[in-house]
């Protein structure tokens, strides 16, 4: 599945060339071959030539992958890993033999092996089961993460006390357990795709929360990322796959900005909402999904439907119920709140300590326009965090009026590096842009992979 940038923040896994793999093989040969074939793709390969050697190895080392041939002197490779099963063992396991049967196939099923190779093999067909194997292990961890994430965040709802907010996380406890679409509008970085997790968590749906960002996709690829295709449904289709439609089954599918969704797109859309079939391309058969639609928007979709640029009668079918989320701006009250959840957050991923932010702060931030909302408050908290100043001295001179694109910035303190000044003025320029690091990148005259190469260096510096 092609992801986007909704998918972008994601906690840190295992990349696969730094797993570890034990072979065990009685034969020299084998054992060897697969050694330097395999060295220089992954952290560690190690090789023993019996089972009792292998359990000597797995005394000191915990391995993410075992290749193991099945008729070996002594104990078998199925009778080893049993035995290791027993003690607790659950790594990832594909098996080699020469005399490949049915009963070896099912033993090695049984034992929950991942690949069953007969010998003699190409050295493709080996590296593609263990590529198969270890991004099998990884998506495992991956979603064991996740799954610890979500178990540890149990608020459901925005976080505030204003009565805005208070009115908003109320209807999202009404609408949760509704099947009904449900539009979120609301400036950029308001909170629209947090709105729409917390409608899914209250709704009791046993699918996933699946997000798209409609802006971030080129037109040409959207559908078949949507619904899916066969093998050959065009010209790089070289393999069938699921579209997001049926990741989302039975649970919701979140379309951010959908009104920069293709009118062509939008008439599929609707024949979804409608039936509850999605049909991927190049197939004419329509599959059946069970998926509640949230969408989003940072512009009057009203009045996009009036300039003929989003289809009317999709626009009644998504606005069942409605979510206005208000600019920061407009519930400054819950500043104080905002900060401590930013910074308990940022400073445990960044390696930072905590902070405080005094009233001299909060009376300074009180006066910012904030056109990037919650957005603009967390890169300023994470400013504040690495380079160990208070809020109201890096806000002073920041952009005052919300019309101009002109940064009206005061002097830098003296005793600053000029990489200290770069990157504060790179920072506010991302405020003003509301954190948009493609218009901030064209804004400060570079590329936005120039862009990011700097914030990074950055945070590594700070780290």
């Amino acid at each position: 599945m092609a992801m986007n940038e909704q998918w972008a923040e994601r906690p840190a896994t295992t990349s696969l060339n730094s797993m570890t793999i034990l072979i065990v093989d009685d034969e020299e040969g084998i054992r060897d071959f697969l050694q330097r074939a395999l060295n220089r793709l992954y952290s560690r390969v190690d090789t023993a030539d019996s089972a009792d050697s292998a359990d000597l190895l797995l005394n000191t080392t915990q391995y993410d992958l075992l290749i193991v041939d099945i008729c070996m002197p002594g104990r078998s490779g199925v009778e080893w890993m049993q035995q290791i099963r027993d003690r607790g063992n659950t790594g990832n396991v594909i098996f080699m033999t020469a005399f490949a049967d049915m009963n070896h196939a099912i033993e090695a099923l049984r034992l929950g092996a991942n690949d069953l190779i007969q010998k003699p093999f190409r050295i493709e067909q080996m590296r593609s089961a263990i590529r198969k194997s270890l991004d099998h292990l990884r998506l495992t961890r991956e979603n064991f993460v996740l799954q610890r994430q979500l178990a540890s965040t149990p608020q459901v709802g925005l976080l505030g006390k204003s009565a805005t907010i208070v009115r908003i996380n109320q209807l999202i406890e009404r609408i949760g357990p509704a099947p009904s679409a449900v539009l979120i509008e609301g400036e950029s970085g308001t909170g629209k795709e947090l709105a729409a997790r917390a409608i899914h968590q209250s709704s009791g749906r046993q699918g996933s929360f699946v997000p798209i960002n409609c802006a971030a996709l080129a037109p040409e690829l959207m559908e078949s990322e949507l619904f899916g295709h066969t093998k050959g449904a065009f010209t790089s289709a070289h393999q069938a796959r699921e579209g997001l439609f049926s990741y989302a089954d039975h649970g919701t599918l979140f379309l951010d900005e959908v009104s920069e969704m293709p009118l062509a797109l939008q008439a599929k859309l609707l024949r979804v909402l409608e039936d509850g079939r999605i049909r991927p391309l190049g197939t004419e058969r329509e599959v059946p999904v069970n998926v509640r639609i949230i969408a989003a928007s940072n512009k009057d979709i009203a009045a996009a439907v009036q300039a003929g640029s989003f289809r009317e009668d999709l626009y009644y079918r998504l606005n069942v119920l409605q979510c206005q989320l208000p600019p920061l701006r407009d519930r400054l009250e819950d500043l104080p709140l905002l900060v401590e959840h930013l910074i308990e957050r940022l400073s445990r991923d960044l390696g930072m300590p905590t902070i405080q932010f005094s009233e001299a702060d909060f009376a300074v931030m009180r006066q910012q326009p904030w056109r990037g909302n919650i957005r603009e408050l967390k890169n300023l908290v994470e400013r504040c965090l690495l380079l160990g100043m208070p809020a109201h001295d890096l806000l002073q001179g920041s952009v005052s009026d919300p019309n101009s694109n002109t940064l009206q910035v005061q002097g830098y303190p003296l005793d600053w590096t000029l990489e200290d000044v770069e990157y504060a003025h790179i920072e506010r320029v991302l405020d003003a842009h509301g954190g948009n690091k493609t218009q901030a990148a064209k804004h400060l005259g570079t590329t936005r992979k120039t862009l990011d190469r700097k914030l990074q260096s950055r945070i590594n510096d700070r780290a």
